[in-house]
């Protein structure tokens, strides 16, 4: 009978976590397929795995050959961003697969690099006129402020009088904005709208609107100088797995929405776009994290992320990853058979749920953790953390099985736990410190310290089922009684990070440019900064996270400062 009650807890936690996946996966409609499942333009960038232009290791061309067969068939034309560093093959891959280009050249702060890009770009426009219908002369040089504007004017007047084809300059929306002069110079007008990365972040459901706001803007601009020509979105596009910004959540369901949401107001308005971009590029997170690694519509494997018709998964292998965590849960549960013939059914409840919810975090660490790695350094990190995360999860199993049939604890796993959270606290602390200092591209690590909070959750209510009460000290953690008095300060640090995170969050919208452009004061611009900040879930997920692992050291830090009073009792003198 034991047995079967076992059996039936295990069902009965596994059939919820199968029916909260199976609901949070259903395929989702994101609006109209894109017309004949083909984009009008995508971004080309071919490199692979370990190639990466911040280390010099440029695309090879059979990498470009693979992947114009592998874009023919989802857009009708590339737009690429430099003519050399291993891209010269490009255009006759484009011939042969009938693929045309919106060809770009690479302009930096060098003149003589500059120089020999724009020789490159005008030679290869004119050789290859059949596939080069557009040429792009810089690709957001004002926003890196590369150059002085006249110079860029110069580039640009240079490449109209050598080639034929229409000549334009990309940037973000803004510069145009900031440098009218820009209208009069290009044959059509350039800009890159990412709602997304707006200074003021844009929530997917209002992104299609945001995007009719801008262009109507930059029309209404071109006009007010006596300019009417045509407007091409030169990237525009939303990623997949990321930090979140404000309202703006990374997620597949909202890539997919906003490209095709984009198409639709493009073929209201009659303007023309670039979609960023074709692959996932991992050696854009060494500049703008995890975030700027996923906006493929291919991920590094050359596989789809999503598809351009048809209703959109958010993660199709789910059931894989349901089948990974049961098979956990299962294994731990085996492991203790035995030790919970005894349990009660409210103790049996409390340790397969703890073991399924390892299982989750266990399984959800291994795949994000390990798929947005994209160095050594970060693999062997993750590596490290996938394993403290698996010995820690072990351990609290170990020690929610003492506490719930009250037995003495085990001297080695009691010190090891300790440890352990100490080490997980401080991580914490640093991890805290890193985003509210400089935290625009880092992610929130809400994964990597999943099962240490979940452990403090899990103690608590084990402290409910065996004494009925849910205050919570590091000794009822762990197990370990011994004291060390520099910990209290762990809590008192924690408590400053989570609002260092908050301060830092708020600070990072309202020191950005456009934003202090429409709210030039701190009383105007504050509320709104904070808003934007208290609407970021991952963010509250992780103050959580860490508020959470103080819990344990706040209790500590009272139990210290009590036993002080009480050996150092204070007198009170009256006169």
């Amino acid at each position: 009978m034991p047995s079967v009650k076992i059996l039936l807890s295990l069902v009965f936690i596994v059939f919820i976590h199968f029916t909260i996946a199976w609901l949070n996966n259903q395929p989702v409609d994101v609006g109209p397929d894109i017309p004949a499942g083909k984009l009008r333009s995508l971004s080309f960038a071919p490199f692979h795995q370990d190639f990466s232009p911040i280390k010099e290791k440029f695309p090879l061309p059979e990498h470009i050959q693979e992947d114009m067969q592998k874009v023919a068939d989802k857009t009708y034309s590339i737009r690429t961003y430099s003519v050399r560093d291993g891209m010269q093959p490009t255009p006759g891959f484009a011939r042969k697969y009938g693929v045309e280009m919106l060809m770009g050249a690479w302009l930096g702060n060098g003149h003589a690099e500059n120089k020999l890009e724009i020789e490159a770009l005008i030679k290869a426009a004119n050789d290859n006129a059949d596939v080069v219908k557009r040429v792009v002369v810089g690709n957001e040089v004002m926003l890196r402020k590369d150059m002085a504007i006249d110079t860029l004017i110069g580039y640009i007047r240079q490449v109209k009088q050598a080639i034929r084809q229409p000549v334009t300059f990309a940037d973000v929306w803004s510069s145009y904005m900031q440098y009218p002069q820009l209208f009069n110079e290009v044959d059509f007008i350039t800009i890159h709208i990412l709602p997304y990365w707006e200074d003021e972040p844009v929530a997917i459901e209002n992104a299609a609107a945001h995007v009719e706001k801008i262009i109507k803007q930059i029309e209404d601009k071109a006009r007010s100088v006596g300019v009417n020509k045509p407007i091409l979105i030169g990237e525009s596009g939303w990623p997949a797995v990321g930090r979140q910004r404000g309202a703006a959540i990374p997620s597949v369901i909202n890539e997919a929405r906003y490209i095709r949401e984009l198409i639709q107001v493009a073929n209201q308005h009659g303007f023309d776009y670039n979609i960023v971009e074709a692959f996932n590029q991992p050696w854009k997170s060494h500049s703008e994290g995890v975030v700027g690694a996923n906006w493929g519509l291919l991920n590094i494997d050359r596989e789809p992320v999503f598809p351009l018709t048809g209703p959109v998964q958010e993660n199709p292998d789910w059931l894989i990853e349901f089948a990974w965590a049961t098979g956990l849960s299962v294994l731990a549960v085996g492991m203790a058979v035995n030790a919970l013939q005894a349990y009660t059914l409210p103790q049996l409840l409390i340790f397969v749920s703890m073991a399924q919810l390892f299982g989750i975090s266990l399984v959800g660490l291994v795949d994000l953790g390990w798929s947005t790695s994209y160095n050594l350094w970060q693999q062997a990190y993750s590596v490290l953390m996938i394993v403290a995360n698996i010995l820690l999860a072990a351990g609290l199993l170990q020690r929610f099985h003492a506490v719930l049939r009250s037995q003495s604890a085990n001297p080695t796993l009691t010190k090891a736990l300790h440890i352990g959270y100490v080490l997980f606290a401080l991580l914490a602390v640093f991890k805290s410190y890193q985003l509210a200092t400089d935290g625009r591209y880092l992610s929130f690590p809400v994964e990597q310290f999943a099962v240490p909070a979940q452990g403090i959750l899990g103690m608590v209510l084990c402290l409910i089922i065996t004494e009925n009460r849910i205050n919570l000290s590091m000794t009822d953690l762990s197990g370990d009684t011994q004291n060390y008095p520099w910990e209290r300060r762990l809590a008192y640090v924690m408590m400053s990070g989570i609002v260092g995170v908050v301060l830092g969050e708020t600070y990072g919208f309202m020191s950005a440019y456009d934003f202090i452009q429409a709210h030039p004061t701190v009383l105007e611009g504050l509320p709104v900064a904070l808003g934007y900040t208290l609407q970021n879930q991952q963010l509250l997920s992780w103050l959580l996270c860490c508020l959470i692992l103080s819990l344990p050291f706040w209790r500590k830090a009272a139990a210290i400062v009590a036993s002080v009073v009480k050996e150092h009792p204070i007198t009170i003198t009256r006169r």
